[in-house]
C-alpha cells in the first residue's frame, strides 16, 4: 500500500530514457572530458593545479607528496575516484605528453615506453614556474568566478585566469558521449607572436596567422609531412596532421667484423610507444613482412632516444626506412578535431576563433581585476582621507574622544561633527599614537597622493580599450622572453605537396623604389653589361617630378625588408612584388604595404635566411648606429614591426646585414669615410626597441650617406696590410680585391684599396675617400666590390647602367676617379648596387 505522501507518477518509458541520457550526456560534455575554451583545462587539471595552489606548492617551495594532494582534491572538489585524479596529475608532469608541464614531478613519472609511474605514496610534486605565472596569476582578485564545490562546503574556480591560450600550447584529448576533441600542442613563443598579431590585427585571417603559429610543435619533436593538413585543421577545426619519427642512416663500426650500415631512429611520433614500436618491428621482422633487418635494439639514455636497426648487408637502407615508414607507427597521422567548450557549449573551432575567444577572455580578466584593484584603491584612500581630516583637527578629536563615555558615542559624535563615514570614524579610533608624528603623517598624506594618481590610472584602464589590449601584449611578452622555448617539430613539405616557391623560378631580380613611392621587380638579365663612360638605359617610366630613391639586387625567393624613416619594418617575399617592364613606372606600393601616409621606406634589404649568426646593422639620420640580430626580423607582422627606437626629429636611413667578425665603412657627403669593426666592442648588439651609439664625427654642413659592410677575410688583409707599411702608403695594386668603389654625383668613380681606409674607432671624424672635380660634386655611394663584381647604378632621373666594376680604374683615396657613367646635364647618380652572385639555381624550374 502507499501512503499519503507517495504518489506513483506514469511516465513514457521512452521519453524518460532519451531525458536522462540528454542530461548525462551533457554532464560528461560539460563536467568530465571536454576542456574550456578559455583556460584549455578539464575540471579534474583545474582542480589539482587550484588545490596545489591552495597548499602553497609553488615552484620555489618543497616538494610534496602526490598522495598528499590527491586527497586534497577527492576531499573538497572532485567525488571520483583517486586514479582518475593521480593519472590527470601524472600527465600534466610528463615531458613528453605536455610541451610545456605544468607539474614538476620528483621520482618516477612513467616513460615513452609507457612504464606506469610509481604509487602517489612514492612520487612527489609540485607546480612550474610558468603554471604559477601564467595560469594561477591574479585568481584572488576576483577575476574568474567561484562556485560551489560537490558539497557546498568549498568554494572553488570555474575557470583559471590564464594568461597564456594554454589550450593550444598543451593541446588535449578526451572523448565524451557522441563527440571526442583532439587538439595538438603548439610553441608557446608561437602562440604569442600569433596572439599579438591578432590584437594589432583584428581581420587576420587563419591563413595569415600561419605565419606566426605555422603548425603543432609536439614535445618529441619529429616532423610533420606537408602543410595542407595544418591548414585544414586550422581554417576547418579538423583535418589529418602525418606526424613522423627522425631517423638517419648511419655505418656502425664492429670490432673484428665487416662494417654495417643501420638506421638510428632519435625521435618518434608523438603520443607513440616506443616499446611497442620496436616489439612491432621485432614481430614483423619475424613474419617475414618487413625484410633486411639483422638486429633491433634500444641503446635510449638519459641524453636521449636511441633506437639502433642494423641492417644485412644486402640491404638498401632508403627501402628499409621507406618500409619502416609505411608500415609501422614511425610515421602516425595526428587526427585533429579542434573541439572545445565555448559559454558551456562545444563546439569546433579554428586557430583564429581559438584565439579570439582566448583574447576575449583575457580582455575579462584585466577588466574584473582592475575593477578590484580600484575598489580596493579607493576604499583605502577613503580610509586615508579620514585619517587626514584628523590629522587636521588633531586636539579637537583627542578632546572629543576623551570626553566621550564609550567607543559608539564618540564614533557617533565624530560622524556628526566631520562628515565621516563609518569606516573612517572606525579606522581613526584604531589608528595608533605613533601615527601622530610628523613623519608618519607625511607618510599618510604620500600615500593619499599616489592612491589618488593609481586610481585615476586604473579609471583610464577601464575606459580604454586600448590600455587593456597593450597590458595583455605586456604580460605575454614576459611570458615568452622567460618560457618560450625552440621549435622541436621540423615541419617539411610532403613529397608532391606543392610550396609557392617550387612554382617560382629562383632568377636574380632588380628591386626599385621611386621617391614618390612606386615598386617594381625586373629581370637583372633585362640590363646587359656595357662599357665604361656610356649613358646606360632607361630603368623606369616616372613621372616628371620623381627619382630613384632605392635600387636593390636580389633573388626571387628572398624575403625583402623595406624600413621606414620611423624605424619600422615590412616583409615582402621578392616574387611577391609584381614583374614589371623595363619602362613601366611600376605599382604604389602602398597598395602591397600598410604604410601610413606621413611614413617613407629609407632602406631595403633582401634576406634569404634568418641566422642566428647574422644581424641587421642600421645607421640614422642623425648618426646613431646600432646592430640586432638578423633573427629577431623572422616573424614580421603584416602591419609592421619595430626595428629601432628613434630621437624626436631623426629617421632611419640605412640597414645592412653583417656578422660579428665583419667591419663598416660610412661616408660622408663632402667626402670623408669612417672605418671600424662590427664586434661587440664596438658595436654590442641591441634589441629591436633600442636607439644605438654614435657612428661618425661630421663637420658642419655634411651629412652621411650610407655605409656598407666589409666581411671578416677583408678585415684580416686590413690587418694583414697595417701590419706591412702604414696605411697612407697602401699600394694601389691590391691583388685580387677587395677594393673601396667611391662614386660620386657627378657620375666618376675609383676603386680605392681597402688597406686605404685603416681601422679606426667608432665615433671619429674618418679619412678622405676622394677629391671632387667640381666644387658642386658630392659622394653619392661607397661599396667594397671584388674582382668579377658587376655594378648597377641608377640616376635621379631613371637611367640605370650595368657595367663590370674591373673596368673602374684603380686610385688613391686622395684621386678623382674617372668617368663611370656619362650624364645628362641636370641629372646625377642616386645609388649604387652589386649584381648578386650566381646562385647556381637561378634557371631551375619546376616540372610540372
Amino acid at each position: 500500500m502507499t501512503t499519503s505522501q507517495e504518489r506513483i507518477i506514469p511516465t513514457d518509458l521512452g521519453n524518460e530514457m532519451s531525458r536522462s541520457y540528454l542530461e548525462y550526456a551533457m554532464s560528461v560534455i560539460v563536467g568530465r572530458a571536454l576542456p574550456d575554451a578559455r583556460d584549455g583545462l578539464k575540471p579534474v587539471h583545474r582542480r589539482i593545479l587550484y588545490a596545489m595552489h591552495e597548499l602553497g606548492l609553488t615552484h620555489d617551495r618543497p616538494f610534496r607528496k602526490c598522495a598528499r594532494v590527491v586527497g586534497e582534491v577527492l576531499g573538497k572538489y572532485h567525488p571520483h575516484g583517486d586514479t582518475a585524479v593521480y593519472d590527470a596529475l601524472v600527465r600534466m608532469a610528463q615531458d613528453f605528453s605536455m610541451r610545456d608541464p605544468l607539474i614538476n614531478g620528483h621520482g618516477n613519472f612513467g616513460s615513452v615506453d609507457n612504464d606506469p609511474p610509481a604509487a602517489m605514496r612514492y612520487t612527489e610534486c609540485r607546480l612550474r614556474s610558468l603554471t604559477g605565472a601564467a595560469l594561477l596569476q591574479d585568481i584572488e582578485s576576483e577575476t574568474v568566478d567561484f562556485g560551489d564545490n560537490f558539497d557546498g562546503s568549498q568554494q572553488e574556480p570555474l575557470v583559471l585566469p590564464s594568461r597564456i591560450p594554454q589550450m593550444l600550447l598543451n593541446g588535449s584529448s578526451g572523448i565524451a558521449v557522441g563527440m571526442a576533441t583532439n587538439i595538438p600542442p603548439h610553441n608557446l613563443g608561437e602562440l604569442i607572436d600569433g596572439l599579438m598579431a591578432l590584437i594589432q590585427n583584428p581581420e587576420i585571417t587563419d591563413l595569415q596567422l600561419m605565419q606566426y603559429i605555422p603548425g603543432p610543435d609536439f614535445p618529441t619533436g619529429a616532423q610533420i609531412l606537408g602543410v595542407s593538413g595544418i591548414k585544414e585543421a586550422y581554417t576547418t577545426g579538423r583535418g589529418s596532421i602525418t606526424m613522423r619519427g627522425v631517423a638517419e642512416i648511419d655505418t656502425i663500426e664492429h670490432r673484428g667484423r665487416p662494417d654495417r650500415e643501420a638506421i638510428i631512429i632519435t625521435q618518434l611520433p608523438y603520443q607513440t610507444n616506443k616499446a611497442a614500436l620496436i616489439e612491432k618491428i621485432a614481430d614483423m621482422v619475424n613474419d617475414k613482412k618487413l625484410e633486411g633487418i639483422a638486429d633491433i635494439r634500444d641503446e635510449s639514455d638519459r641524453d636521449g632516444m636511441r633506437i639502433v636497426i642494423e641492417l644485412k648487408r644486402d640491404a638498401y637502407p632508403r627501402v628499409v626506412l621507406n618500409n619502416l615508414y609505411k608500415q609501422t607507427p614511425l610515421q602516425a597521422n595526428f587526427g585533429a578535431n579542434m573541439l572545445a567548450l565555448v559559454n558551456g557549449e562545444p563546439q569546433t573551432l579554428t586557430i583564429r576563433q581559438f584565439l579570439t575567444v582566448f583574447l576575449d577572455f583575457r580582455i575579462e580578466c584585466i577588466t574584473r581585476r582592475t575593477r578590484y584593484e580600484l575598489r580596493k584603491a579607493e576604499e583605502r584612500d577613503h580610509l586615508l582621507q579620514g585619517l587626514l581630516i584628523a590629522l587636521l583637527h588633531l586636539d579637537e578629536m583627542i578632546e572629543l574622544i576623551r570626553r566621550a563615555a564609550d567607543t559608539p558615542t564618540a564614533k557617533t559624535q565624530m560622524m556628526d561633527n566631520y562628515g565621516l563615514s563609518e569606516a573612517q570614524a572606525d579606522a581613526i579610533l584604531q589608528m595608533q599614537l605613533r601615527r601622530l608624528t610628523a613623519l608618519e603623517a607625511e607618510k599618510i598624506r604620500l600615500e593619499h597622493d599616489e592612491l589618488q594618481a593609481q586610481i585615476a590610472d586604473l579609471q583610464d584602464i577601464l575606459a580604454r580599450r586600448e590600455r587593456i589590449l597593450e597590458i595583455i601584449q605586456t604580460e605575454v611578452t614576459e611570458i615568452k622572453t622567460v618560457h618560450a622555448t625552440p621549435r622541436r617539430t621540423v615541419i617539411e613539405h610532403a613529397e608532391g605537396e606543392i610550396d609557392d616557391t617550387d612554382l617560382i623560378a629562383n632568377e636574380k631580380a632588380l628591386i626599385l623604389l621611386t621617391e614618390q613611392g612606386y615598386l617594381k621587380r625586373m629581370p637583372v638579365n633585362t640590363f646587359e653589361a656595357q662599357s665604361r663612360n656610356t649613358r646606360g638605359k632607361k630603368g623606369t617610366g616616372m613621372k616628371e617630378d620623381d627619382g630613384v630613391e632605392h635600387f636593390l639586387t636580389c633573388c626571387d625567393h628572398d624575403s625583402v625588408l623595406f624600413f621606414s624613416d620611423r624605424g619600422v619594418v615590412y616583409c615582402l617575399k621578392a616574387y611577391q612584388i609584381p614583374a614589371s617592364s623595363r619602362t613601366a613606372r611600376g605599382i604604389p606600393i602602398v597598395q602591397m604595404l600598410p604604410i601610413p601616409r606621413d611614413e617613407k621606406i629609407t632602406s631595403i634589404v633582401s634576406v634569404s635566411e634568418f641566422s642566428r649568426e647574422e644581424y641587421l646593422v642600421m645607421l640614422t639620420k642623425g648618426g646613431y648606429i646600432k646592430k640586432t640580430e638578423l633573427a629577431a626580423f623572422s616573424n614580421i607582422r603584416s602591419n609592421g614591426l619595430i626595428a629601432i627606437s628613434l630621437e624626436e626629429g631623426d629617421q632611419l636611413r640605412w640597414v645592412r646585414r653583417a656578422r660579428v667578425d665583419d667591419s663598416i665603412i660610412i661616408g660622408s657627403r663632402q667626402g670623408m669615410a669612417i672605418h671600424f669593426r662590427t664586434n661587440h666592442e664596438q658595436l654590442r648588439p641591441l634589441g629591436r626597441a633600442t636607439r644605438g651609439v654614435r657612428a661618425m664625427a661630421l663637420r658642419t654642413g655634411d651629412e652621411l650617406i650610407g655605409m656598407d659592410i666589409l666581411p671578416s677575410q677583408v678585415v684580416a688583409k686590413i690587418a694583414e696590410i697595417e701590419e706591412a707599411e702604414p696605411a697612407e702608403d697602401a699600394p694601389i695594386v691590391n691583388g685580387n680585391g677587395p677594393w673601396v668603389l667611391v662614386i660620386t654625383t657627378g657620375g666618376y668613380g675609383k676603386r680605392v684599396p681597402v688597406g686605404q681606409f685603416r681601422l679606426q674607432n667608432r665615433a671619429g671624424m674618418g679619412l678622405v675617400a676622394t677629391k671632387f672635380r667640381k666644387p658642386n660634386d658630392k659622394l653619392a655611394a661607397l661599396r667594397t666590390i671584388n674582382e668579377g663584381d658587376e655594378l648597377m647604378m641608377v640616376t635621379s632621373r631613371g637611367i640605370i647602367i650595368r657595367q663590370a666594376t674591373d673596368a673602374i680604374s684603380l686610385q688613391s683615396r686622395m684621386a678623382t676617379g674617372v668617368r663611370v657613367q656619362r650624364l645628362d646635364e641636370d641629372d646625377a647618380i642616386a645609388a649604387a648596387a652589386l649584381v648578386p652572385p650566381s646562385t647556381g639555381d637561378e634557371e631551375e624550374v619546376p616540372e610540372e
